[in-house]
């Protein structure tokens, strides 16, 4: 679902520290890696608690009395397995610089882990399957020690229309046919569409409008998350996906708005921000055009939301990690909190294990030290995905 979108999580810029650099240089477009972002370990070197929880994923088969999601976990498998399967991947993994983890062996993992989540029937019978027949790559985080910093994402759902109106007036836009005679830099967005968003059709989007929303900070959002479905006028839904992009790197402008002293880090969420530009719409003249990358769409016709490999993601099952280090639709096991709605409907931080597979990429998700999970669609799922500021750990289950 891309590569240039906005999660509340996006406010946060993390750094791999230079100890864990792990792309020095770009030879034949293959990464150079000084320090492997992936290490085997085993599980006596992990802390009793660790231990213990590693490889438990409860969620399969249902918390508390809710429905397990074993049926969408075993799509998601299936969706990385025809991926694995395809020309593209055995490109990527022909350049795949960590010891140990070639294509083969990620696609036979993701097919024997299969027929384990298939065959167990609870999580601890699918926890101790897999503690047997897996050895745990854990990524060496943002700190070298491990330590990984998880945000959220979702798809929105926003109100737009085909054609231009008064009250729909801020437009996503197509990618220019031309863009890859562009000089670089690219034009930034301020160029592109003006302080205020609406000067795009003067210079060079002209003509390339794919949508109007009628509500600026969600065209941004759209921006940022790179896919949305919309609602338009006479009832039918639209839905865009991430087309391209321009040269420019993605800048939080939460991050800018603490910089200013606007809000600590602690206070900053979506709703927070959605807030603060509906009370102070000007501010947002200021403010989004310090994201100087820019965003073009396609209309997708009703697709779902779709990973940089090209396969759909899945809610609580699909996340984003640095492509350029971590392997492309693996398995993997995600260690963290990620909220949950309490008996009074508010969210609650819950420590979760979740399987997950690794199906996509973002702009700001950078290092070993960064991932994103996919939190769905809609009102509530951002609304979870807004308030995902955790760490934890991340590990890549392989076959011994």
């Amino acid at each position: 679902m891309n590569k240039g979108r906005w999660q509340l999580s996006k406010i946060f810029r993390y750094q791999l520290l230079t100890i864990a650099c792990c792309v020095l240089a770009i030879a034949f477009n293959a990464p150079v890696m000084a320090v492997s972002p992936l290490q085997p370990v085993s599980l006596t070197q992990l802390s009793a608690s660790e231990s213990e929880s590693i490889a438990f994923d409860a969620q399969i088969w249902g918390v508390e009395g809710k429905p397990g999601d074993k049926a969408s976990l075993l799509k998601s498998i299936d969706y990385s397995l025809g991926y694995l399967d395809s020309a593209a991947a055995a490109n990527v993994y022909r350049r795949y610089q960590v010891a140990g983890i070639t294509r083969d062996r990620v696609r036979r993992s993701l097919d024997r882990f299969r027929q384990l989540v298939v065959n167990s029937t609870t999580p601890s019978q699918l926890q101790e399957s897999v503690k047997r027949e897996f050895v745990f790559y854990k990524s060496i985080g943002k700190d070298g020690q491990g330590t990984v910093a998880f945000t959220g994402y979702f798809e929105p759902i926003y109100a737009a229309s085909r054609t231009q109106t008064a009250e729909y007036r801020y437009p996503l836009y197509r990618v220019p046919p031309n863009i890859a005679s562009w000089p670089k830099p690219h034009p930034t967005r301020l160029e592109l569409e003006g302080a205020d968003a609406l000067q795009g059709s003067k210079g060079l989007l002209r003509g390339l409008e794919l949508v109007w929303l009628r509500d600026r900070f969600q065209a941004f959002l759209i921006h940022v998350q790179g896919s949305a479905k919309l609602q338009l006028p006479d009832g039918d839904v639209m839905t865009v996906g991430f087309a391209g992009k321009t040269s420019h790197s993605y800048t939080g402008v939460g991050r800018e708005l603490v910089k200013d002293g606007k809000f600590t880090l602690e206070q900053l969420n979506l709703p927070k921000l959605t807030e603060y530009f509906a009370n102070f719409p000007e501010e947002m003249n200021k403010y989004l055009p310090k994201n100087q990358s820019f965003v073009f769409f396609r209309d997708t016709k009703g697709a779902p939301a779709i990973g940089s490999i090209g396969v759909p993601v899945t809610a609580e099952r699909s996340i984003a990690t640095d492509k350029s280090l971590m392997p492309p639709g693996a398995l993997a096991l995600i260690s963290t909190k990620l909220p949950y709605p309490n008996a009074e409907g508010k969210l609650e931080q819950n420590k979760v294990n979740r399987y997950v597979l690794d199906q996509d990429t973002g702009g700001a998700i950078k290092g070993a030290g960064r991932v994103d999970v996919f939190m769905g669609t809609g009102n509530l799922a951002g609304d979870r995905a807004g308030f995902i500021n955790s760490t934890g750990e991340l590990y890549y289950p392989l076959l011994k």
